[in-house]
């Protein structure tokens, strides 16, 4: 019969996972990661581990039981849907909304003692748990509801603990790289990108690629006309639309049946990377492109000297990315959308306004989920919320068509 572990060894062993000298004892290296806010799930148990149980289906639902007091209910229901939707790009997974009980994975915020055997500690302590794939409270996430949701920076961000709580409902197990959302410590990261190259390729070895070609960002889109394809930035320039997704770009002129497409750095070879959002400012006849905390200025295909970030607009340290943004030239203002709120910036006096944020849900209350992109076209705005696009009365502050993103491209 094997003997259980010393606590020694068992230090060891945590000292070994974080790259820590091997003493066996409480000395202040260790301590100190000890008390680092971080995952309920034991990193000691899986230190040696990538990955555990699968799920044997690819569709998996998801429901939201007790919501935290912290931030309001859509702002949480986005901040879920888009961590699932991390992994759902990195994957063929696809997760359903759920009002049952019954779903495989369950959301809930609860306090200390709540019903499975694994307490909260209360604030700054263990921040979540998730348990692997499974019936019953198999795949569950809980999080504890003591410690500071947001959905920014000043806190505990919602998204970036809910993705790497997600990891463990799949069936992931802590990771020993620093960059890895596996990682079992709390850090303040970019939620650009947010799954590193070991999270793609070890959810890839449970579920498989997301794509027949196994690549993660495609570099050619031959399905033009898939019913689901979502587009990352969609901006006017002059007579023609952008639309950007992952590398790739197609360009669509009012006035031609064609559409010139390919990857982005064929148009502009400054930029080789993911484009978040874009606008045109016709009164300059120059087009925005951002990424992360960075944007590019361009004229014509020229990108105008090097990249700028984007605290020079007004933004501050915890915005990490704009997700959509559209110029409206009769205000001669910008509107920037990030998560939940929006920004409004003075493109005269190149000021950000004083209400800035403001909730989306207030001003735009028939638009639901993540806003990708939006352009302003024939006196209306056009929100892209995944594979939907939707026309929007501003004045109204409601909805008067929809229509799919494909119908864009001419399918």
């Amino acid at each position: 019969r094997r003997s259980r572990p010393s606590f020694s060894s068992k230090l060891k062993d945590m000292q070994s996972f974080f790259g820590l000298n091997r003493t066996g004892s409480l000395n202040p290296d260790t301590l100190a990661v000890m008390t680092t806010p971080r995952c309920g799930v034991s990193d000691v148990e899986d230190y040696s581990h990538r990955r555990g149980n699968r799920w044997k289906k690819n569709i998996i639902t998801y429901s939201v039981g007790r919501y935290t007091s912290d931030l309001p209910v859509n702002t949480v229901d986005a901040q879920v849907a888009s961590a699932l939707d991390a992994w759902a790009k990195a994957s063929p997974l696809t997760f359903q909304r759920s009002y049952s009980h019954q779903a495989d994975i369950m959301v809930e915020f609860v306090g200390n003692e709540h019903g499975d055997s694994f307490p909260f500690d209360g604030p700054d302590g263990t921040l979540a748990h998730a348990f692997g794939p499974g019936e019953g409270i198999g795949g569950d996430v809980h999080f504890d509801e003591a410690e500071a949701w947001t959905a920014g920076f000043k806190g505990f961000n919602l998204y970036v603990v809910a993705t790497h709580e997600f990891g463990h409902a799949l069936g992931l197990k802590h990771s020993q790289n620093p960059d890895s959302v596996m990682y079992p410590t709390y850090k303040n990261r970019k939620t650009q990108n947010l799954l590193s190259s070991e999270d793609i390729m070890n959810i890839n070895t449970l579920y498989g690629p997301r794509d027949k070609s196994g690549s993660y960002f495609p570099v050619s889109y031959k399905d033009t006309c898939n019913p689901d394809l979502t587009f990352d930035a969609v901006t006017t320039v002059g007579e023609a639309i952008f639309f950007f997704r992952d590398k790739y770009l197609w360009i669509k002129h009012n006035n031609q049946n064609d559409i010139k497409e390919g990857p982005i750095s064929n148009f502009m070879p400054k930029i080789d990377c993911q484009i978040d959002a874009a606008y045109w400012v016709p009164q300059r006849s120059t087009a925005y492109l951002f990424n992360g905390t960075n944007f590019w200025t361009v004229k014509g295909s020229q990108v105008k000297g090097r990249a700028k970030n984007i605290r020079n607009l007004g933004f501050p340290s915890w915005v990490q990315q704009i997700d959509a943004a559209v110029h409206i030239h009769k205000t001669v203002h910008t509107l920037f959308f990030t998560q939940h709120q929006y920004w409004r910036y003075n493109e005269h006096n190149k000021t950000m306004n004083d209400s800035s944020p403001r909730n989306i849900s207030d001003d735009f209350p028939e638009i639901n989920g993540p806003i990708s992109a939006a352009i302003y076209k024939d006196g209306s705005l056009h929100f892209f919320v995944g594979s939907d696009v939707y026309k929007y009365d501003v004045k109204q502050k409601e909805i008067i068509g929809a229509d799919k993103t494909t119908s864009w491209l001419g399918c």
